[in-house]
């Protein structure tokens, strides 16, 4: 965070954490977000989702509709 990326990849950022401290994290990539990080989080968390400008769901591999 320090050298402020462009771009943050997450797979299950909040998979071992606390709940507060998921929601924590969610709230920072929020605001990350806000300043211009491109965050793309990998999630099986419909809460965690919802954070999100953009939801694009896969089921077998594929894109689902």
């Amino acid at each position: 965070m320090i050298a402020k990326p462009r771009l943050l990849l997450a797979d299950e950022p909040t998979g071992n954490l606390h709940s507060e401290q998921g929601t924590e994290i969610m709230r920072l990539f929020r605001e990350l977000n806000r300043q211009g990080t491109t965050i793309v989080q990998v999630t099986h968390s419909e809460a965690n989702a919802a954070y999100g400008n953009r939801i694009v769901r896969l089921q077998d591999g594929w894109l689902a509709r």
